[in-house]
């Protein structure tokens, strides 16, 4: 069992090229094709922009532009989205802008937009 803590906590720790590299080689020497969140993290590395724009964006950036008047609703329901700490949700909120969750999928992005603003807060998807 530690072992699959310690290798969980690797795959944690990559960095976007390390994953890159891993999705690379689990496709070319395996034959897997990495899930949708390997591909979102190594997706912009990747070089795009070859395509000339013309496919539709299909991984949002949810980012908080400001916290608005009720700060602490926000920051508890950045908390509840993300899955972080209070502190780190708190860090978050206080320096916005900044990225609430990233390369999630159009619906996903606009329901946390939605439910953001609800609170209170200013957000934009990019």
């Amino acid at each position: 069992m530690a072992d699959l803590k310690e290798f969980a906590e690797q795959l944690v720790n990559l960095t976007v090229k390390e994953v890159n590299e891993l999705a690379d080689i689990l496709k070319d020497e395996y034959g897997i094709e990495p899930a949708a969140a390997a591909v979102a993290v190594a997706g912009p590395a990747a070089g795009g922009g070859d395509e000339g724009g013309a496919e539709e964006k299909s991984e949002f950036d949810v980012v908080l532009t400001a916290a608005g008047g009720a700060k602490l609703q926000v920051v508890k329901l950045v908390k509840e989205l993300t899955g972080l700490g209070l502190k780190e949700a708190k860090e978050i909120v206080d320096s916005a802008p900044k990225a609430v969750k990233e390369g999630v999928a159009k619906d996903e992005a606009e329901a946390l937009k939605k439910q953001l603003e609800e609170a209170g807060a200013e957000v934009e998807l990019k």
